[in-house]
This record gives C-alpha cells, sequence and structure tokens, in this order.
C-alpha cells in the first residue's frame, strides 16, 4: 500500500488493529469503499476547497487520491491512466475542474506548499 510520510505502520497494519480487526474481509472492504465514495463525494461538493490548501493542511489532495486510485488499480491489472483516475475523484475532467473552480495561488499558499513539502503524500506506483 500507499508510504505516507512519517507512517511507521503499513496501512493493512493499522486498519487491522482496533474496531475493523473483527470483521470478516469483506465487510471490512465494503466499510473502506463506503468510506472513500464518502470522501470523494464530499471533494467534488466543496469546490470551493483548493488543492493547494488540502495539500498545506492534510498534506495531500485530489490529485493525491486520484494517484492511490490509479496505483491500486494498477496492483490489479486494471487498465487506467492518471486523467481517468482523476476524473473519478473529481467528477468531470481535471481540464474542466480547473477552468471551472481552481483559483491562482498566492505566494504565501506556494511558500507554505514549499515548507510542508516534508509531509506531502509520497504514493508509489502512481507515476
Amino acid at each position: 500500500m500507499s508510504d505516507c510520510a512519517g507512517s511507521e505502520m503499513s496501512t493493512e497494519a493499522v486498519l487491522a488493529n482496533g474496531p475493523a480487526a473483527d470483521l470478516d474481509p469483506q465487510t471490512k472492504l465494503e466499510l473502506e469503499a463506503a468510506a472513500f465514495r464518502g470522501l470523494v463525494m464530499h471533494l467534488q461538493d466543496r469546490k470551493d476547497v483548493q488543492n493547494i490548501d488540502l495539500m498545506n493542511l492534510a498534506g495531500f489532495c485530489r490529485n493525491c487520491l486520484a494517484k492511490w486510485y490509479l496505483a491500486a488499480a494498477r496492483e490489479r491489472g486494471v487498465a487506467m491512466d492518471y486523467d481517468g483516475a482523476r476524473e473519478v475523484v473529481y467528477g468531470m475532467t481535471y481540464d474542466a475542474w480547473k477552468d471551472n473552480h481552481q483559483a491562482p495561488a498566492s505566494d504565501e499558499q506556494k511558500q507554505k506548499f514549499q515548507d510542508t513539502a516534508h509531509l506531502h503524500a509520497k504514493i508509489p506506483g502512481a507515476k
């Protein structure tokens, strides 16, 4: 799975603990898929939230989510490209989203992006 900066445990190890530890694999998969769909729907509804702000605050953005999706597709032999994965996450083409919802980044946002780069998500298998 993905390696995020600063994480010491694998995603599988983290999800194997706590309340989800006793779930059967299919139920666990369905809950994780529902959580992903909820996050995607929320990000599609919150077009006012800029990707750079997400990166600066949380270390990931819509593009990172699309890269995780793409990496998972590739791991399973599903033919997909980055544009297709972004369309799943954005709910439209990336160009349409940029044209209609992306504001220019301020100098302050750009500086914070650089300052927090070491905290940004690392997503192997998505390039």
